[in-house]
């Protein structure tokens, strides 16, 4: 456990040298992908959310493709095209930009439907299915997805089912003036990510992620998590409360949570400080909100429901 930890702290230093005043982005980050799951940040351009993925790519040694979502955007162009090869007389799979390690999909709302649900089976099964051939992924697999807020001009909103497939969501924020004056002061940002040195191997990452799986949650823990969702579906104030996937990210995201504080086993606070960045982008208020307001009511709402939850001792 002790080793774990520091691995897992010298991870989040490695990434906070190009992040600055964001350590609550960076530990959601490395969290998420502990949990094998992937990370939605919804939030304005230019707050350093490509240099996060970038950074958290360069930190574990792995793979690391960027992709830029426009409205013009092919499902062929992420997940690759079977190609004639003369000589052999027969077609050959070309992979896309899918297969790699960690996968920046950017501005994933500004492209059509059709390609945004191109990724659902990549990031459900980890495999990718052209022309009845199955391709597996590499481990780990991550994708670290972008979004603008809809009002922004050319965006698509996410359908209920492709946010469900995001295990987490986060949201970047501007940085503290302190931070952002140090920025200023360094503005070979982009050279500096690219020359992270790795503090963890991708073997490394997929052996924690086994871990993860083993960490001990007593049933105390279970009922106090099912409760909060449970509650979610039946509230008044909801329209869609939180899906079985959902409950299932919360617990393998607590479960990274004690592994990353060193412990084998849940305590009621890894569920606790997980429930808005896990479920929040799950439920739909009643409330007829538009998109920055329905986050903000989302997340009222869950927190009214945590307060009626009792938490175990």
């Amino acid at each position: 456990m002790n080793e774990i930890g520091k691995k897992i702290k010298a991870l989040q230093e490695n990434i906070g040298r190009v992040i600055k005043g964001k350590p609550e982005a960076i530990s959601l980050a490395i969290l998420t992908l502990l949990a094998r799951g992937h990370l939605l940040i919804e939030d304005v351009p230019g707050v350093g959310k490509t240099i996060l993925a970038q950074g958290l790519a360069m930190s574990i040694n792995s793979s690391f493709q960027r992709i830029q979502f426009t409205s013009d955007l092919l499902p062929s162009d992420i997940l690759g095209v079977p190609v004639y090869n003369p000589r052999k007389g027969t077609f050959e799979f070309k992979p896309g930009p899918i297969f790699a390690n960690i996968v920046l999909v950017d501005e994933i709302n500004r492209t059509s439907p059709k390609t945004q649900s191109s990724l659902l089976e990549a990031m459900n099964e980890f495999q990718v299915s052209v022309d009845g051939h199955t391709y597996p992924l590499p481990q780990p697999f991550m994708v670290v997805a972008t979004q603008n807020p809809l009002e922004y001009h050319g965006t698509y909103p996410l359908p209920e089912s492709q946010l469900d497939r995001f295990m987490t969501r986060a949201h970047m924020g501007y940085p503290p003036l302190k931070e952002e004056k140090e920025i200023l002061s360094h503005p070979r940002i982009e050279e500096e990510v690219k020359e992270l040195q790795p503090v963890m191997s991708t073997e490394e990452v997929v052996d924690i992620q086994k871990m993860v799986e083993k960490v001990r949650v007593k049933e105390e823990i279970l009922n106090y998590l099912m409760g909060i969702v449970t509650a979610s579906r039946e509230s008044e104030l909801l329209r869609l409360g939180v899906s079985p996937r959902g409950a299932l990210f919360l617990l393998r995201a607590a479960k990274a949570k004690a592994l990353t504080e060193g412990r084998d086993y849940c305590i009621p606070d890894d569920v606790k400080s997980l429930v808005l960045p896990i479920l929040a982008h799950r439920i739909i208020p009643a409330s007829g909100y538009g998109i920055e307001g329905q986050r903000e009511e989302t997340e009222r709402i869950l927190l009214e429901i945590m307060d009626q939850i009792p938490v175990p001792l």
